[in-house]
């Protein structure tokens, strides 16, 4: 099978995946057969349910490059009931390890459905489908002897698009080459590529900076540009990773014709992406102060850091310069700020049939030309498409309880308003009946 590969370093943030629970296990009509009882009670099992299908946070993963190779997964089915009212296995649940920081949404609506923001954490996005009754379950005063038994619950499936978003303790921003990435080699052991020309870091990198005792997680973001927001130079897709730092270093290129200008600019794409990102706490930071301009330069910026109340220093990250002091302030502010919130909550509420079992809607293919001229109706919605795919088709009894349930969901009544007349067909779910009173 042929696979691209990716190069080395290539850093995958978003996905889309398919998912889908197991059917649940079909329940069957059985009775005891027992030697001095041949005739025995109903004793059909019931069907196992279906697997789920479960995200779970690994903290060795820090890509979704894995589903650039696979986007299809699907949870086990339930096994058929048996004899002597045996359940059938469950089925086995499908588990997906995805990074921590991996934002979850229905990739049909957009819709927010879980942020997976802590490493003990567990999402179910489908949840398999309930197993079939056997036909012990409907035995009645007036009928002990039933041969009914439901199909399994078709398992549900929905597509899902994934978005990381680097959870870091400081975010390095700042122009294109500006020094961040030679700076994040310095006060850690991340080794990102490093060159003297715009754009050489081309996807976050991460590292582990240690002061005394204490560790902090800081994340290099790409040099971002006037019309990031926008997506200019892949800006709106790097701006996502600061959104889940609790300090911005915002690093000033000191061999820059106007670092203030820069801060400036950067900061407007900050607001227009997000308001949030905005108020984010600021620690600025001229580098290259080994070059005369920008130490001639440091006076002014200090001055202005100083008149928007905005914490400053400068540093050379290539003499290392500065560098420990700029830790030890970046340690200190990190103490005095409170821990990102996780904006969601622990569990995905997933849609199940029943929740929306008053979802009924009718729909007529065409319009009668003559008083007997049957017409087709489709009956859609959650609930009786729920009912359809569990019902029996080969079983009368199995048919006579479809009839039964419609009847009390209402969808009887809402086609004779609408309507229906004896002969015409009526389709549910994959089921074509024709109708007769």
């Amino acid at each position: 099978m042929y696979a691209c590969l990716m190069p080395e370093g290539y850093f995958f943030d978003e996905a889309k995946i398919f998912v889908k629970s197991g059917d649940g296990g079909d329940g069957i009509v059985a009775f005891r057969r027992e030697k001095f009882e041949p005739l025995g009670g109903p004793a059909g099992g019931h069907g196992g349910g279906g697997g789920d299908v479960i995200l779970y946070a690994d903290p060795g993963l820090n890509t979704l490059l894995p589903f650039k190779r696979r986007q299809h997964f699907q949870a086990g089915d339930g096994g058929r009931g048996g004899g002597n009212k045996k359940r059938g296995a469950d089925g086995e649940d499908k588990r997906i390890s995805v990074p921590v920081g991996t934002v979850v949404c229905d990739a049909d609506t957009g819709e927010l459905l879980a942020d997976v923001a802590r490493a003990d954490q567990e999402i179910t996005v489908v949840r398999g489908g309930r197993g079939g009754r056997g036909n012990s379950a409907f035995t009645t005063p007036t009928n002990q002897a039933p041969r009914v038994a439901e199909k399994g619950e078709p398992g549900e499936e929905r597509w899902l698009f994934l978005e990381l978003k680097l959870i870091a303790d400081v975010g390095l921003i700042g122009v294109p080459n500006a020094g961040k990435s030679t700076l994040l080699s310095v006060v850690s052991a991340a080794r990102p590529k490093i060159a003297p020309y715009p754009f050489t870091t081309l996807s976050p990198n991460l590292g582990v900076a240690t002061v005394g005792y204490r560790d902090f997680i800081v994340a290099d973001i790409p040099g971002l540009i006037e019309g990031a927001h926008e997506g200019v130079g892949l800006g709106d897709q790097f701006l996502r990773h600061v959104e889940r730092t609790r300090l911005l270093v915002h690093l000033l290129d000191g061999a820059s014709q106007d670092p203030l200008e820069d801060l400036e600019s950067l900061n407007r794409e900050l607001a227009l992406y997000s308001p949030r990102l905005a108020e984010k706490p600021q620690l600025v930071v001229l580098n290259k102060i080994d070059l005369q301009d920008a130490r001639t330069l440091w006076p002014l910026i200090e001055e202005e850091m100083a008149r928007h109340d905005l914490p400053a220093m400068a540093i050379s990250a290539v003499t290392q310069e500065n560098v420990r002091d700029l830790l030890q302030r970046i340690a200190s502010l990190l103490d005095e700020l409170p821990e990102e919130p996780a904006p969601v909550a622990d569990e995905l509420p997933v849609l199940r049939p029943a929740d929306t079992a008053d979802d009924l809607r009718l729909f007529r293919r065409g319009e009668r030309k003559t008083p007997d001229q049957p017409l087709t109706w489709r009956v859609e919605g959650e609930e009786v498409g729920r009912i359809a795919a569990m019902t029996d088709w080969d079983s009368d009894e199995a048919i006579a309880r479809f009839q039964r349930q419609l009847r009390a969901l209402g969808v009887f009544e809402a086609l004779e308003r609408a309507g229906l007349q004896d002969g015409d067909t009526v389709i549910v779910g994959d089921i074509e009946l024709e109708w007769a009173w």
